[in-house]
């Protein structure tokens, strides 16, 4: 994992480029405007305080709209889960599973939805810039740190690498320098000889592995002594990517909540059996790698069903690129969730077939949805409304241990697309202002959105960005393996020519970001 000072760091490549292009919303040929990040590795606070900027993610590539030019401005939309109460048209879908499941009963036509999936807007005519620099996260190179208070006079230069020819490695391998490294970037690790593993003893295991572990026990031996696990979905230490969902006891002269909706569709001896499972997306994961050519498919079969696309379109190698790849660093603190943070698949099983997919991501606040697909066999379930609540409850579940995650982020609401906007039913709900940053309900913006696409929907007209740029100099870059601030970066390369770029970039991560995170320079 790529660190500096034991802390999980982001490196990231901007794009200055921002021509229009095709909206999938209005159908415009160029009118769709957004500045771009390619994102090496990415943690997961920073990706959090991203969104929160109004920031989301492509598979690795990671893009904001620029909202006071584009033809559909999308306003980032978060749920607060704990006020959540159902509407009428949520109630409809989960009892249409409800039926569907306990008696096998089949509800065809009525009500349509709005959107197939729940978070569509997410690659819709956006064609992420493909990455073309020579940076190799998988080359091991130390990061050394330059600090401002390091005097003028100090020179930062590059070690000299060993020859290449001096036999020591092989041919035109870069060599990490010898110096004051305070850490290592790497994700790939060469191992030193030895006589390997010891037959007679038992494999080692990795240490979050047995700290998730502990902490799936702990949730278990909690879950047991309440007498409310889920008879139809009790975790266990055979099967650990299991959703918990706790079977909530009715209120009396109280209207059902959510968990209770859906638990009454979850029991057993019904005529079919739904399961959901939380897989972590990566190559590591057995559920992963065992499931991932019929998630593939299952992908394959939607996008050509519902979008229309070509078989090029949504190949196994897209599929890979746009739902698997993912920048964020998977982290397991003692005071988080059973899962961890990262990204995920969570995977809707019914009688032992992958139906459904939804790629999240669980963030340090919130649980963000991805992209949702499903098999178009089972369009009458209303499989884009049932995912959302059940994300909506999962998130609900790991707020019980993790207090600060207390939300749910559906992307982005765009008032101008009723594709987009029926996400404002989902109660309370905030957007985000594209110039303080700061979350307003929605019922405050519907008014303001019906005037104009774009909207400050800070009612304060005096409030600024709190966050915004102040010091450009603090700016942390990535040069050389070296990270240092930019203004002894500018020092160092004389000839460089990219201030403009590295202000617009920071200007729009924010300061916070702009010195935590690392801007990579050629």
């Amino acid at each position: 994992m790529a660190a500096t000072g034991g802390r999980a760091v982001t490196i990231l490549e901007y794009f200055t480029e921002d021509d229009g292009y095709k909206c999938g919303y209005c159908k415009g040929t160029s009118s769709n405007y957004s500045n771009g990040m390619w994102a090496h590795t990415m943690s997961v606070q920073d990706y959090q305080d991203l969104i929160d900027r109004g920031w989301r993610r492509s598979g690795m590539y990671v893009y904001k709209p620029t909202m006071n030019q584009t033809c559909c401005p999308q306003y980032t939309i978060r749920c607060h889960i704990l006020d959540v109460k159902p509407s009428k048209s949520s109630k409809k879908a989960l009892k249409k599973m409800t039926r569907f499941l306990s008696k096998g009963e089949v509800v065809k036509g009525g009500d349509v939805e709005p959107m197939d999936s729940h978070s569509e807007d997410i690659g819709i005519g956006h064609q992420p810039v493909a990455c073309t620099s020579e940076f190799n996260i998988e080359i091991e190179k130390p990061l050394k740190i330059v600090s401002l208070e390091e005097t003028e006079s100090t020179e930062i230069q590059e070690k000299p690498q060993p020859d290449a020819t001096s036999g020591k490695g092989e041919p035109g391998q870069k060599h990490p320098s010898v110096g004051e490294n305070v850490s290592t970037h790497s994700f790939k690790r060469v191992p030193k000889p030895g006589k390997g593993a010891d037959p007679n003893k038992p494999p080692c295991r990795k240490t979050k592995d047995i700290r998730r572990e502990l902490k799936l026990k702990k949730l278990l031996q909690k879950q047991q002594q309440k007498e409310v696990a889920d008879v139809s979905q009790e975790p266990s230490c055979a099967n650990p990517h299991t959703v918990p969902l706790e079977h909530p006891v009715p209120q009396a002269n109280q209207p059902k909540s959510l968990e209770e909706f859906i638990s009454e569709s979850l029991t057993p001896g019904a005529a079919h059996q739904l399961e959901v499972k939380l897989v972590p997306v990566s190559s590591d994961d057995p559920d992963f790698t065992e499931s991932f050519n019929q998630s593939a498919a299952l992908y394959t079969k939607y996008q050509m069903a519902v979008h229309q696309d070509s078989p090029d379109e949504c190949s196994e190698s897209e599929y890979t690129r746009f739902l698997c790849q993912s920048p964020l660093q998977a982290d397991n603190p003692p005071d988080g969730p059973v899962s961890g943070y990262g990204s995920f698949h969570q995977q809707y099983w019914l009688d032992g077939k992958i139906i459904a997919v939804g790629v999240i991501d669980i963030l340090p606040q919130c649980i963000s949805s991805v992209y949702l697909y499903y098999d178009p066999d089972y369009a009458f379930l209303s499989l884009g409304v049932y995912s959302a609540l059940r994300e909506i409850a999962f998130t609900t579940q790991l707020q019980k241990t993790v207090p600060n995650l207390r939300y749910y982020y559906m992307g982005f609401y765009i008032h101008s697309c009723p594709k987009m906007k029926y996400k404002g039913q989902y109660h309370p709900s905030d957007l985000l202002c594209p110039e303080t940053y700061v979350w307003v309900p929605i019922e405050k913006c519907r008014t303001k959105l019906d005037q104009s696409k774009y909207s400050r929907l800070n009612e304060d007209s005096n409030a600024e960005d709190e966050n915004r740029l102040r010091d450009l100099g603090k700016v942390r870059v990535l040069y050389k393996s070296t990270v240092m601030p930019y203004s002894i970066y500018q020092r160092q390369n004389k000839r460089a020519n990219d201030e403009v770029a590295v202000r617009q970039y920071a200007s729009l991560v924010g300061q916070i970001c702009a010195e935590r995170m690392l801007l990579y320079r050629v």
